[in-house]
């Protein structure tokens, strides 16, 4: 009889002990898991940081160069004016050396 109870609590505590060590390798293994997942989201969440900065500065490319054609546009704009102030003055010049 001690025998027998004696054998069964040594295979009960083996299977605890069996069953304890399964549990630890399982635990290592999602830490591990876990681990690699955090690393891959840090991964991700520079990648976007770096996407969106690239499309800031795209946007602010695109600002800048609607600022320069505008400046552009106000520079031509100017110089037709003076270029008609010109022609104007050539012409009342010309009257006057005629009168």
């Amino acid at each position: 009889m001690r025998r027998r109870r004696r054998s069964r609590k040594r295979r009960e505590s083996e299977s605890k002990e069996l069953e304890l060590e399964q549990e630890e390798e399982l635990e290592e293994k999602l830490e591990v898991e876990l681990e690699k997942l955090e690393e891959l989201k840090e991964l991700e969440e520079e990648e976007l940081e770096k996407e969106l900065e690239k499309e800031l500065e795209e946007e602010e490319l695109k600002e800048l160069e609607v600022l320069e054609d505008a400046k552009l546009q106000e520079e031509e704009e100017l110089k037709e004016k003076k270029l008609e102030e010109l022609e104007e003055d050539e012409e009342e010049l010309e009257e006057l050396e005629e009168s």
